[in-house]
């Protein structure tokens, strides 16, 4: 795949991710389905972090990006759908044919080297694994005009 090809993939599935959290009212950050789920704002935020560093490792070629922590005090998950969604981008559109032929070695998080173009697959795989989660979260909140699981735009 292309680069821009990547990016088309990670919209078609994230704007379906924003459009889910978009429907997350403060009131329910906390939400938890189950006792031992994350809280709608962590899973949210989790899944907005975890592409975003996914890609950056991919443009360092190092893991450090997967230990950052980021600052979210102040902020709605709506407008960090926005921020992280157009980082993101940013960063997938940076990369090169290189930063996606390279092979980087991800042993300490994944057990093994992988090329960045895998680490990205592995990325759409995690968003659309935790997207799933978001549709229980969002019925259970009472939302039931939701998206299709994916927009191609």
């Amino acid at each position: 795949m292309t680069v821009e090809q990547i990016t088309h993939h990670f919209l078609a599935h994230r704007n379906v991710t924003n459009e889910l959290i978009n429907k997350i009212e403060a009131g329910h950050y906390e939400y938890k389905p189950a006792p031992t789920s994350m809280s709608a704002f962590d899973l949210s935020t989790h899944i907005l972090t975890s592409f975003y560093a996914f890609a950056s490792v991919v443009k360092s070629g190092d893991l450090s990006p997967l230990g950052q922590k980021a600052d979210f005090s102040g902020k709605s998950l709506s407008d960090l759908a926005a921020e992280y969604t157009q980082k993101t981008v940013d960063v997938l559109r940076s990369l090169s044919e290189d930063d996606l032929n390279k092979t980087i070695d991800t042993t300490a998080a994944f057990g093994r080297k992988l090329p960045g173009s895998q680490l990205l697959q592995m990325a759409i795989d995690h968003e659309i694994h935790h997207k799933g989660n978001l549709y229980v979260y969002v019925r259970e909140m009472g939302h039931t005009d939701l998206p299709l699981f994916v927009q191609f735009g």
